[in-house]
């Protein structure tokens, strides 16, 4: 699929009103988050002033088209194909920059994710070009977690892992080390971080999660977890809380194959903790894993299940934008689905971006997507309600 044509004139130019608007937001704003920012500029040299230690002010919509009905003006001025392009998240190689302006610039997709070590594509105002070429803003993803997970410590220093962190750090030092790596990040051009690491346990540093975890102590976990969200979202980061329902108890690695959890009154008392009182972190979003919860989603990955959104949906009461765990490179996804039907049957249990860290097949799955709407196998209301969540946190509308 090339560039997508808007079905009727009237919406061409709905769309191309919200898109001047976008380009012409002013300078403590950026395209593809709904937070407030500092005043550095996008993929301006990270700053090397101290974090400030006072509280985040209040979240606001950073959008000229924050107005009532602008949202929906947005996604009727999207034809199907544009629509269902909002809802994937593509892994792009970070050392070829070239690659990933093509990508978005043919493809006009919601998201790409950085993975790997390869720094190339978060310097030197790359990001800024990939940009350039999309018609809305796209949402530039990496997981900076800290300590084994984490992207730009070559770049700009080693971050702690989260049980380090809790062990070394109060919650208020968290924050402003968050806030301090949020603008090294939003500097460089990434709008939204796959962290922080919610998830509860006393495992081995080196076990899946392990030293992820800031604790096995819920509690904790939540205070530290909201901690670095704020410190995050204060930059212009938006953050990701992971991995619904709760990987930290899990029987083995998604990576590796199938992880059965816990029945779900255990992951009540202790790994669905920290997604009480979902407001408490502000305005985030949520990651579903790949885990198999025996009474909820009858062996079917949390990821691929209608039970497990409509926990989140129902039970926690979240509203935001939720996404995938990786469905490209996780064998328990990978061993049981091609890659279209993956991104597909997420799309209809509930999620509302599909990701894929190992990239290409976008056409196949594009394809596929749009076939399924034609079909009606994916509700054009399913679609519509995913896309608002999507540019609300692109802070469209």
């Amino acid at each position: 699929m090339n560039r997508r044509r808007l079905a009727v004139l009237g919406a061409a130019l709905c769309l191309a009103a919200g898109s001047l608007l976008v380009a012409n937001l002013p300078s403590d704003t950026v395209s593809g988050l709904a937070v407030p920012l500092s005043d550095e500029p996008l993929n301006a040299e990270p700053s090397t002033s101290a974090p400030s230690s006072s509280s985040p002010s209040p979240p606001a919509p950073t959008s000229r088209l924050a107005r009532p009905g602008d949202c929906a003006s947005l996604v009727n001025g999207l034809d199907v194909p544009a629509q269902v392009a909002q809802l994937v998240v593509v892994g792009v190689p970070g050392d070829n920059p070239a690659s990933t302006v093509s990508l978005v610039r043919d493809h006009q997709i919601g998201g790409i994710f950085i993975g790997g070590n390869a720094t190339a594509l978060l310097k030197d105002r790359s990001l800024a070009a990939v940009q350039a070429v999309a018609r809305v803003p796209v949402a530039v993803a990496v997981d900076e977690e800290g300590g084994r997970v984490q992207r730009i410590d070559d770049l700009d220093g080693d971050l702690p892992s989260a049980r380090t962190l809790a062990a070394t750090k109060s919650p208020e030092e968290v924050r402003a080390l968050a806030a301090e790596r949020g603008r090294q990040l939003r500097a460089r051009g990434v709008t939204v971080d796959y962290a922080p690491d919610t998830d509860v346990t006393d495992a081995p540093d080196d076990d899946v999660i392990g030293d992820r975890s800031f604790s096995p102590d819920p509690a904790r976990v939540k205070t530290y977890a909201t901690a670095f969200a704020a410190g995050l979202r204060s930059a212009g980061v938006q953050p990701v809380l992971k991995h619904f329902p709760g990987h930290g108890h899990g029987s083995g690695d998604s990576h590796k194959g199938t992880v059965v959890t816990p029945p779900l009154a255990q992951l009540r008392a202790v790994d669905l903790v920290p997604y009480r009182g979902l407001a408490d972190y502000g305005p985030v979003a949520v990651m579903v894993g790949h885990l198999d919860v025996p009474d909820l989603t009858a062996g079917v990955p949390a990821s691929l299940s209608p039970a497990a959104y409509g926990l989140l949906r129902g039970e926690f009461g979240f509203t935001g934008p939720v996404v995938t765990d990786d469905l490209g490179a996780m064998k328990a996804i990978t061993a049981q689905y091609p890659l279209p039907e993956a991104v597909l049957k997420a799309l209809q249990a509930g999620a509302d971006q599909a990701l894929w860290s190992s990239g290409g097949r976008v056409d196949e799955v594009l394809d596929r997507l749009v076939k399924a709407v034609a079909s009606g196998e994916l509700p054009k209301a399913r679609v519509q309600e995913s896309v608002t969540r999507v540019l609300r946190g692109k802070g469209l509308c």
